[in-house]
Formats: structure tokens, sequence, C-alpha cells
């Protein structure tokens, strides 16, 4: 995400292209849909510290069953019609509702969504334990050591031992399945979830590459569930009353104080509701009160609009919504990134003294931070699409 101090101050794009030649070193691709490292916001950092469970394992046909949905492993080598043949479905409708074709390879472990529901593995079938048959069999098969018949005996027995409570598993937790949408990386899918990559790749078969087609499902993988709760110890509890003398109650003869009401209750204190920031039926309001705009949007050179205002002006949020991340550009200039209804994002850079933090609900017109001192005293605002940037000047109208 660019932002105008890169493009105005030439040092800061040298130090930005240095950043960027090194982290073409990394193993693994790089993720320049606002990963935070040259500028964008990014919640890569809380994604990574995110511990997740394993995927569950499939069945003999490679199928792992939620109550919700079904979803096929391939085995290496497999193609979706494979797939399809193993577990009994057609080979057009398991390719069309995954979009992709029946020929297409899949790598070892890549998951299928199914378009229905197929049968779970009858008893009998290969690979299935009929338990009752089992015992049954044993039982016939034993030798008879039944002793002849004798007088009987009687004996007093000790009272019987309740059988201990057998523990329950765990269920299974389903995961949310996720359907690709055009524009979108294993990366934004990551952040979008708060899960690591490395588990969104383990959970869905992904390549060393990271990469996801428009239509295919993901499994996004279920976070681990915190420890429960340890019982307290049982302790002794004392009946009331007892071990502790009983107080001497008062006198009668001695009357009661009178007691004290309030002629009136206290007046409720008065609240100051502040104005809207505008009164027209602008989408979004103009997040510096008085600014002047000293650069306008240009798609590939400005991502945004700048507002310029006096330093310590206060900067307001433009449109109701959630503080989606809070972090800093390459010189440390703090950035707050505002998410919206209609997958709109709202970005202010180059601000100080933030006074929001993440994961906030804010209001149209709520203060989240003030101008910064010194000659830079503009704000660098921006309206985001999901992660394409647009021109901020149709929603301030």
């Amino acid at each position: 995400m660019p932002f105008p101090a890169i493009a105005i101050r030439p040092g800061r794009l040298w130090a930005a292209t240095a950043v960027l030649a090194l982290l073409a070193g990394c193993s693994e691709p790089l993720d320049f849909d606002l990963r935070g490292n040259v500028g964008g916001f990014s919640t890569a950092e809380a994604a990574r510290s995110v511990s997740t469970a394993d995927r569950p394992d499939p069945d003999a046909r490679g199928i792992i069953s939620y109550p919700s949905y079904q979803v096929a492993v391939a085995r290496r080598g497999d193609t979706v019609a494979d797939v399809a043949a193993r577990i009994g479905l057609p080979a057009e409708d398991l390719a069309r509702y995954n979009g992709v074709q029946p020929t297409d390879p899949l790598r070892q472990g890549e998951v299928m969504a199914l378009p229905r529901r197929v049968s779970e593995p009858p008893a009998g079938s290969p690979g299935s334990i009929d338990i009752a048959t089992l015992a049954g069999s044993a039982i016939d098969a034993a030798p008879d050591t039944t002793p002849a018949p004798s007088a009987v005996e009687t004996a007093t027995l000790d009272p019987a031992t309740p059988a201990p409570t057998p523990r329950q598993e765990p269920e299974r937790v389903e995961p949310i399945r996720h359907k690709v949408e055009r524009g979108e990386t294993a990366y934004s899918v990551s952040r979008l979830y708060q899960v690591p990559i490395k588990a969104l790749a383990e959970w869905n078969g992904l390549g060393p590459d990271f990469a996801i087609r428009e239509g295919q499902y993901l499994l996004i993988p279920v976070k681990d569930q915190p420890a429960p709760r340890r019982a307290l110890p049982q302790t002794d509890v004392t009946p009331p009353g007892s071990g502790s003398p009983t107080p001497t109650p008062p006198s009668a003869s001695e009357p009661l104080p009178d007691e004290k009401i309030a002629a009136t209750a206290p007046e409720p204190p008065k609240v100051s509701v502040g104005k809207p920031s505008v009164s027209s039926g602008a989408a979004m309001a103009m997040p510096v009160s008085g600014g002047k705009i000293i650069r306008d949007y240009a798609k590939g050179r400005n991502e945004g609009i700048d507002i310029a205002a006096a330093p310590g002006t206060p900067v307001a949020a433009a449109e109701a919504g959630t503080i989606a991340a809070i972090t800093e550009d390459a010189d440390e200039v703090p950035i707050v990134v505002i998410r919206h209804d209609a997958n709109l994002l709202t970005v202010y850079a180059n601000v100080d003294g933030i006074t929001v933090k993440k994961g906030d609900k804010v209001k149209r017109g709520q203060k989240l931070a003030k101008l910064r001192a010194g000659e830079e005293a503009y704000l660098h605002f921006e309206v985001r699409d999901g992660f394409e940037s647009v021109d901020p000047a149709p929603y301030l109208k």
C-alpha cells in the first residue's frame, strides 16, 4: 500500500526498495497484498501467534465428514476423476463444484469439497470392524470350561462400587468452509480468519507457492481451544451459625433511628452530545474538519488523498466500523485501518496520539488520533474496496 511519504521523499523510496530486495531472498513467496512490509497494514503477526489443531484424518476412501458437509482428500497421483470414482460421485459434478476439470491433476493432500453428501462406510466393508460380530465369534470359539454342577454355596459380598463415569470424547469442531473469490490470495484468507498461512496450507494441501484458484473451497484451520478450568479442591463447609457466638439482639425498648429519605432523587448528569461531522447525505465524512486537500487520488501514484490542517487537529472516523489494524509504515509513522460494511476499508496514515485500539467499534466522526506536529501536518486518507484502492472523493461528496 503506497503512502504519500514514499512518493514525496526519495529516501523512503530507496528504503522501501531495500526492504523488497531483502525479502526477495525469503523462502516463502512475497505477499504484496498489504502484509505491512513496506508501509501497509498487517495482521500477519497476530495470525502467526495463533495455535491451530491438526486436520482430522480421512477415512479409507479419503473422506472427512462434518455435520454440514464432507470433503475428500486427494492421494498422490490423483486426478479429479480418480477421486470421484473412489467416492462414488460423477467426475463432472465434482469438478464443476470445485471450479476444475475432471482431468486436472491434484496434489497429495489437496481438499475437494463434495457437492452432496455420500454415505458413510457400511459395517462389514473393507477397513471397517463389526464389534458385535467379532465379540460373538470369540465367545462361540471359546472352549467350554463350565464346571460340573455342585452344591450351591452362598457368601456375603461387599457393596458394589459404582462404575466410573466414562469420559466423553470431545466433539469434532466443524471448520469454516471458505469459497475463494476473485482477487483473493492465501495470505488474504489467512489474515481474514486470523490463522497462520502454514496451517491453512497444511489443511488444504496447498503447494509451496500457496497458490489458490477462484471458486476453490478452503477449510479454515480450527484454532486450539483454551485449556479447561481446573476444579477447585473440596473444602469442609461449616454449617451456618455453628462455631460462632450468637450476637445479643438490640433491646426492643430502644427505638430505631429515624430513616432519612431524600425528598427528591438527584438529577442525572447532563451529557453533551456532539453534532454530526457532516449534515449532508455523503457516504463518508471528512476525516479532518476544515482541512484542505493538497493532493488528489492517482491510481498507482497516490492511492488516496492528502488533507492538510494545523498540527494536532483531530482525525475522525469517516464512517462507523471496527478498528481492523494499528501499525506503522517504514518510517515508524502510525497507521489506523477501519473495516466498514460492504467490504470497505478506510486508512488513516501520518497520524499521532492514537486514542483507539484494535477491535474497537467506532462511530462516524469519533476521534481516532491527531495530525502530527511539524511541517508534514497532513493526513493521508484512503478508501479500499477489499484490497483495491478507490477514489475517496465520491464517498465524501
